[in-house]
């Protein structure tokens, strides 16, 4: 029997069983994905099942399931799916007429990349923030590279943050009229580069101002104190000052009225006794005429202070009109800074309209006594003039 065995035919068979089964029951055991193909959405793909041969039939698989979208199967074993969509992405596996794994490749699918709808934004003079959106959802994986420049300058990095899709620029040559953001989308299917050209000067918006405190005074029912402080986003505050407006109302009315100033705090003469108010605040580059507004401050609600019931104050005597509430776009009133006038100016303007209502009407009255007189003198005289006639006509001899 050990003879049997150690002869030449014996070994030979053992030889080409091992040889035949052992690499079948390892590809079987690991089935792993050799690597990754991509391919275009809506067109053909085209899967090489790499160790079959010419005229040996093999079989693919779809994560293990033998249900593959559209496709044909060519002689040397090469699977070519048909107008491929999101539903044919996956593992795919060729295996011969014994079952035995012969390749594997994981398929994804996509587009190639598009422009990109960049925006940026300038909170101030010394840093910019660029974003971008896809044009094309490419479905597939993407490398970003930007770079940032004035006119006539040279290319400068910029700052990635590919999670969230910016970049960002400090100290960026602010005096150039134009500048150019460059960026370039790159994926397995492609690359597309996206130039965007803006302005600086035009783009600058402030964020809105902080800490708006708005407080009753004392004694003055008609009086508002508002204080702020700058953007903790505008560190410049010498160099580059800002203009601020204060808007504010009585709750329930449609008109806004405003103040402007450049400095905390401002004093609000000219506040409805006795009525809850809305007060808000915005900013914008005190110097710079193209630059936006910021947005506006959260509102604040405050009321003046109130005369107790035991004294009555001149300012009080204002009577409380309802205002309408309205739900359309809210109407800004331009008002000059009234910080320099008395509270009683409201009061002696009325006394100066009734003043010259008075003389109007006093002089039309006596206008209209001296037509009348004059044209009662004319009738008078042609009496005369018609009564002498006739006196001479009765005279004269016939």
């Amino acid at each position: 029997m050990p003879g049997l065995l150690s002869s030449p035919v014996c070994l030979t068979v053992i030889w080409f069983l091992s040889w035949s089964l052992r690499p079948g029951r390892a590809q079987i055991r690991t089935d792993e994905v050799s690597g990754v193909q991509y391919g275009h959405m809506q067109s053909n793909v085209t899967l090489a099942c790499e160790k079959s041969q010419i005229r040996l039939p093999v079989v693919w698989h779809l994560n293990h399931s033998s249900v593959l979208p559209r496709h044909n199967v060519t002689s040397d074993g090469t699977l070519v799916l048909l107008q491929v969509n999101h539903s044919a992405q996956g593992n795919y596996s060729c295996y011969d007429a014994r079952g035995f794994l012969l390749h594997s490749i994981s398929l994804r699918l996509g587009h190639p990349p598009g422009k990109l709808s960049v925006s940026c934004q300038v909170p101030n003079h010394t840093h910019v923030r660029c974003s971008w959106t896809e044009s094309i959802k490419t479905f597939l994986p993407a490398k970003y590279n930007a770079s940032f420049r004035g006119s006539g300058q040279e290319w400068r990095s910029c700052v990635l943050d590919v999670v969230h899709k910016h970049c960002d620029v400090d100290h960026p040559a602010f005096w150039q009229t134009v500048h150019t953001l460059r960026i370039t989308e790159t994926n397995a299917l492609g690359s597309e580069t996206t130039f965007e050209s803006f302005s600086l000067q035009k783009l600058l918006k402030p964020e809105p101002p902080e800490s708006l405190l708005v407080k009753a005074l004392e004694g003055y029912p008609k009086r508002l104190n508002v204080s702020w402080n700058f953007p903790a986003s505008w560190p410049l505050h010498d160099a580059f000052p800002l203009m601020f407006q204060i808007s504010y109302r009585p709750m329930g009315s449609m008109y806004w009225s405003e103040v402007f100033s450049e400095e905390s705090p401002v004093m609000i003469f000219d506040a409805l006794a006795g009525h809850l108010h809305q007060v808000q605040i915005r900013a914008r580059d005190a110097v710079n005429p193209e630059s936006k507004w910021s947005e506006w401050s959260p509102l604040l609600h405050v009321r003046p202070w109130e005369v107790p019931s035991t004294t009555e104050s001149p300012e009080d005597s204002f009577p409380d009109y309802p205002f309408p509430f309205s739900t359309q776009p809210e109407i800004s009133t331009p008002k000059l800074d009234n910080s320099v006038h008395p509270e009683d100016e409201g009061n002696m303007g009325l006394v100066i309209l009734l003043v010259l209502f008075s003389v109007v009407i006093l002089t039309t009255i006596l206008s209209l006594i001296f037509v009348v007189w004059v044209r009662q003198r004319r009738r008078d005289h042609v009496t005369k003039q018609e009564l002498t006639s006739m006196v001479k006509m009765k005279s004269m001899p016939i």
